[in-house]
């Protein structure tokens, strides 16, 4: 076979990139950075990650994704033809074929979107894959038996939460609550309480610093703290402050609560029978924001289901895609194709 086949994890935050037969060869942010003038792209992921709130006038360091679906078109198609060159170097005489990851709750207009971009930016078909059976597929969740299995995606911009039986999703639900809202909560929370301005990249590096859903007993004893530095909203000029676990976690608990409404959500539509199955084998988490500080704990001590995060959570949903794209036969019931 000459063509390469690519399989992308579009994420909110992150792009991950699965070339069949070598594995994950890409992980990067997903931000573009562009000339404001002629919007001509300037740097893409990691190169771009690094502008964003640090830009000159004539440059805008942006996310073309929002809550996991295409924002921005024109920008999305430039990043994907980048990350598909950079996956199969400069031989573009053959296309490659692609397949993308989007969430199970999008619009048919969101959907044709993603195709159409995928296309556009060079690939010979475009499949796509719903994103909680990429990610139990990555798990190595053998979701072809008549058995139930739940999986939660806590990604950056949304929350999938769907019940899998028979290869194909029974019962699903998703919030556009994940990462980035978490974020934006402390940063709030530094504003509100502290009247201190932060950027999202200090927001994001408290909440992977000290970030934790569940303050139990036995932590409370040494709990961790970290030393911020922002813009004192008042007086203009730069200031720092010290945050410590308990105050983050107070912070980011009304969005963590969110996610967990929609796992709720899931588990009161599930047929009976699938239930029980649930009950045996717990919930399985998979992407990065699942990977937040005894998140698990609070979703089991709230919904009274025992739920693990699954190995390599950050790239289980990639890993699912690639593994279906090279065996397409096994799943095209639960694929789209352009």
């Amino acid at each position: 076979m000459l063509s390469k086949r690519i399989g992308i994890d579009l994420g909110t935050a992150n792009t991950l990139v699965y070339l069949a037969g070598e594995g994950i060869v890409l992980n990067e942010p997903t931000v573009v950075a562009l000339t404001a003038e002629d919007n001509r792209v300037v740097a893409v992921g990691r190169e771009a990650k690094e502008m964003l709130g640090r830009t000159p006038g004539n440059i805008v360091a942006m996310r073309p994704l929002r809550d996991g679906v295409i924002a921005d078109y024109a920008i999305t198609e430039a990043m994907l033809s980048y990350f598909i060159d950079k996956a199969q170097g400069r031989s573009r005489f053959f296309k490659p074929e692609v397949m993308v990851c989007i969430p199970s709750g999008v619009t048919q207009v969101e959907r044709r979107a993603v195709l159409d971009a995928t296309m556009a930016a060079g690939a010979k078909i475009a499949y796509l894959i719903e994103e909680p059976l990429a990610a139990a597929i990555g798990a190595k969740i053998p979701i072809a038996q008549a058995a139930g299995h739940m999986v939660v995606d806590i990604g950056g911009g949304s929350t999938e939460c769907a019940v899998i039986s028979l290869g194909g999703v029974v019962v699903h639900n998703s919030v556009r609550a994940g990462g980035n809202k978490i974020d934006e909560a402390i940063a709030n929370y530094t504003k509100k309480k502290f009247n201190l301005l932060v950027g999202e990249r200090t927001a994001e590096e408290i909440k992977i610093t000290i970030g934790n859903a569940l303050i139990d007993e036995d932590s409370k004893g040494n709990l961790k703290k970290i030393e911020i530095r922002g813009r004192d909203n008042i007086t203009g000029l730069p200031r720092t402050i010290e945050l410590t676990e308990a105050q983050i976690s107070e912070a980011i608990y009304p969005v963590l609560i969110d996610i967990i409404s929609a796992v709720k959500g899931v588990l009161e539509q599930t047929p009976p029978e699938l239930a029980s199955d649930i009950i045996d084998k717990g919930v399985v988490m998979s992407g990065g924001t699942s990977l937040l500080k005894n998140f698990d704990k609070l979703i089991t001590k709230i919904t009274g289901v025992p739920c693990h995060v699954a190995e390599d959570a950050l790239l289980c949903v990639a890993r699912g895609t690639g593994v279906a794209l090279e065996n397409i036969e096994l799943y095209k019931r639960s694929i789209a194709k352009k």
